[in-house]
């Protein structure tokens, strides 16, 4: 049966989308139908009337919700039902509600569970009690009682049938939908999260010491923090709890809710006081439990949804940052005591050589290490010097300088690279099927001389959750984590496009309509028939179906081929629209493509038929001017400032370059070139108010920012980007933004009577994070 809820989800979607149903209903079938996001966005805008995948992917996570909310609806009727107390108007409120919580409050007074105090009472006749002294406390409750005294039920005295009556009362009073739903928004308004650290555990738990006496407003936290907070509780350093309001004397104001909505008032009538007294015992022992539930819930979901959007567009920027492209690179994959593993790439990414060399301590062998490389580099006309950013990084980079002053002749370029996942790629399978005779510590210089190279097609082969842009990524739901990195990675690739004769598995893989099983398929047909010269050959690839080469083709190219167009994003069933151009303009495909002049006379609205529309023909316009064209930006580095190499060099007040390495709800991390990374805070990005720093900077910028403070002792630099600064900004009273150009802080934590709240300038909060992002936090001096 489809209830009317059910047949409005579209509806509900497109509302929330601000576009028209029938966009979302295309998408929907579209999606239904087996087509992928990238495939809907790009090439049946028509359809869809021109969702981006911005909103496509918004609409796909909305519609499994809303899908799963129905089915959970379909469930609760059926139970219901089965319990034979389904009326009409309970009904109606099951089929109207519009949320997972809303449906569950409804349902809980129905839920099976496990025989209450209440269901006892119930069987033992204590409801009758219950339901009169409700309705008339002129009735004094003891003597009330006395008429439900049955020991052969249970209830042993006057007092053992008051106890009864109050337990259904209670679960009464907590399972009501509408007060619980009131009340839980009261909470989230007005309550606090306090933290308090455990006895004894002052020490162990150092890396929390913001939060040992902390407390913050539910709708002030920021999601790392709230993370922090809970894996400071689970680590078992922090005590939480989660206080409805801040604490005053007498009754809580939500027992006066209770008691008002079921009539509960003390006006001296001998029932009032045990009602009242059964309000609080509610209010205190289910109410207040039940609410701490729901809202720690909602924090951490919260919570994990920014980390989770955060990481995401963290990967993004990483995936889409500007490649190197086809140029022979060294790559340097640092370390002391085992040395410096080396790896040499050609043009196409392929080993050429390898080697290890120990310029570091406790070797100390420099200038062997520099004819090493320099011979290296002349040998194979390397251009570019990939130096991962871990251990030794810095020292490493200082010895790739050394080698570009003693052989300017090489005119070699060195280029500091995120190291993050490298490891994991050298012991993966993928990594041993590739680089079978390789040992595992040089095929992490491989990876870093490839990420230089073309960063998209390296990172694809190591599992998004492994590269680590993220905070607290191991606390977070692996479902939902997953799912939003694997979207950004599919909208990357699909958005990049995918040379088919040069791809690995890995990335075929997240080709718009190509499994894992698929690519393998791919690059066997490749290897025992040689490179594609048509995209019409896929379909000769075993199990690559009409479906698949729909979903796919646009997005891979085959270069030089036979067909120039298949080295465009053209989809195969477009080039008739194509040919009618060329017939237009009287020249052949290869000379049109390019021919700007030629492309810009032609109308769109001349090649407009009932298949391809004008948003199809417009995008084949644009791509046969520039075709293939890589949307990602063109590649530049940074330059370290020389005799700037360790923090005790920086100064406040000197200007800098860096590389930004990761954006955080708080700030951005930048890479200035000391082996320690500077925090540039979101009060310090703009003269204007910024909401999200991601507005401002992205991972893999290079910015140039002026020091602000160094605090050697504690190894914290601090940074900015408005270069006029001339000291940190003024911190604002709380929850107001700086005035007259300062920029803004977020609402900073509360500080407790008895000490200083945790969070100061919103430096000081960040327990463990994960992967790469900790490190930034590490070398930024903050872990």
């Amino acid at each position: 049966m489809t209830t009317p809820l059910a047949a409005s989800i579209e509806g509900r979607i497109a509302e929330e989308l601000g576009v028209r149903e029938r966009q979302v209903q295309a998408a929907v079938d579209l999606l239904d139908g087996g087509s992928t996001v990238p495939f809907v966005a790009r090439y049946r805008k028509e359809a869809t009337g021109g969702l981006d995948d911005a909103q496509l992917r918004t609409l796909e996570e909305r519609l499994r919700y809303l899908r799963e909310l129905e089915e959970r609806r379909t469930a609760v009727l059926e139970s219901v039902r089965e319990q034979g107390k389904l009326t009409g108007e309970l009904e109606a409120r099951i089929r109207e509600a519009d949320t997972k919580a809303r449906l569950e409050d409804i349902y809980l007074p129905f839920k099976p569970k496990r025989r209450t105090k209440a269901q006892i009472a119930r069987e033992a006749g204590l409801e009758p009690l219950a339901e009169g002294l409700l309705a008339d406390p002129s009735v004094e409750p003891l003597a009330a009682a006395a008429a439900f005294v049955d020991a052969d039920k249970g209830v042993a005295d006057p007092q053992a049938a008051l106890d009864g009556a109050r337990a259904i009362l209670t679960e009464r009073f907590s399972e009501d939908a509408d007060l619980i739903g009131e009340l839980r928004e009261r909470m989230w308004t007005r309550g606090r999260l306090v933290a308090k650290v455990r006895e004894g555990k002052e020490e162990a738990g150092a890396k929390f010491s913001d939060y040992f006496d902390f407390a913050e407003a539910f709708a002030e936290l920021p999601s790392h923090r709230v993370l922090a907070l809970l894996r400071g509780e689970k680590e078992e350093v922090l005590d939480l709890v989660l206080e409805p309001e801040e604490p005053v004397e007498g009754p809580s104001s939500y027992e006066g809710i209770i008691a008002h909505r079921f009539g509960v008032a003390d006006r001296g009538r001998p029932g009032d006081k045990w009602l009242k007294d059964t309000v609080r015992w509610a209010w205190r022992t289910r109410v207040l439990v039940h609410l701490g539930i729901d809202l720690r819930l909602r924090l951490r979901t919260g919570a994990e949804d920014e980390a989770v959007r955060v990481f995401a567009a963290n990967l993004r920027d990483l995936l889409l940052a500007a490649p190197a492209g086809t140029r022979a690179t060294l790559g340097l994959d640092p370390g002391y005591r085992t040395g410096v593993k080396v790896a040499v790439v050609d043009a196409t990414g392929k080993v050429v050589a390898t080697d290890v060399i120990h310029p570091h301590v406790p070797a100390n062998r420099w200038d062997e290490a520099i004819a090493k490389l320099a011979r290296l580099a002349k040998q194979h006309a390397v251009e570019l010097i990939a130096i991962g950013n871990g251990t030794a990084s810095r020292e490493t980079d200082k010895l790739a300088g050394d080698l570009i002053a003693r052989h300017p002749e090489l005119n070699l370029t060195k280029v500091m690279v995120s190291e993050a996942g490298a490891s994991v790629y050298s012991a993966s399978a993928f990594a041993s099927q590739e680089l079978p005779d390789m040992d595992v510590s040089l095929r992490g210089a491989v990876s870093i001389a490839r990420r230089l190279q073309d960063p998209l097609a390296e990172l694809v082969k190591i599992d998004p959750r492994s590269i680590g842009v993220g905070q607290y990524q191991h606390d977070l739901s692996e479902v939902k984590l997953s799912r939003s990195l694997d979207a950004v990675v599919e909208d990357c690739v699909n958005g990049v496009g995918v040379d088919v004769n040069t791809a690995s598995t890995p990335l075929l893989a997240r080709v718009s309509g190509v499994s894992s099983s698929l690519a393998e398929n791919i690059v066997r047909h490749r290897d025992e028939n040689g490179p594609f010269r048509s995209r019409a050959e896929l379909k000769k690839v075993a199990r690559l179906g009409p479906k698949a080469y729909e979903q796919c083709a646009g997005f891979l190219r085959i270069r030089g081929g036979d067909d120039p167009l298949d080295a465009s994003s053209v989809h195969p069933e477009a080039y008739p629209v194509v040919r009618r151009m060329v017939k237009t303009t009287g020249q052949e495909v290869a000379a049109l493509i390019g021919n700007t002049s030629a492309l810009r006379s032609l109308r769109p609205e001349q090649f407009v038929d009932d298949t391809f529309g004008l948003p199809t023909v417009t995008d084949i316009l644009k791509e046969l001017e520039k075709p293939g064209r890589d949307p990602r930006p063109a590649f530049r580095t940074a330059g370290f400032k020389e005799g700037v190499e360790k923090i005790t060099d920086l100064e406040p007040g000197m200007i800098l370059e860096g590389v930004v390495t990761n954006v955080a709800a708080f700030g951005a991390f930048v890479d200035v070139g000391v082996h320690q990374d500077g925090l540039v805070h979101v009060s310090a990005m703009s003269r204007t108010f910024v909401k999200d720093p991601r507005d401002v900077v992205k991972s893999g910028d290079i910015v140039r920012v002026k020091v602000l403070d160094v605090d050697i002792p504690r190894k914290r630099i601090s940074l900015t980007l408005r270069l006029e600064d001339e000291k940190t900004a003024e911190r604002p009273v709380r929850g107001e933004r700086q005035q007259r150009g300062g920029g803004q802080r977020p609402p900073q934590p509360r500080r407790t009577k008895e000490g200083r709240g945790g969070g100061g300038d919103g430096r000081r909060t960040q327990p463990p994070a994960d992967g790469a992002m900790a490190d930034a936090l590490r070398r930024a001096g903050l872990l």
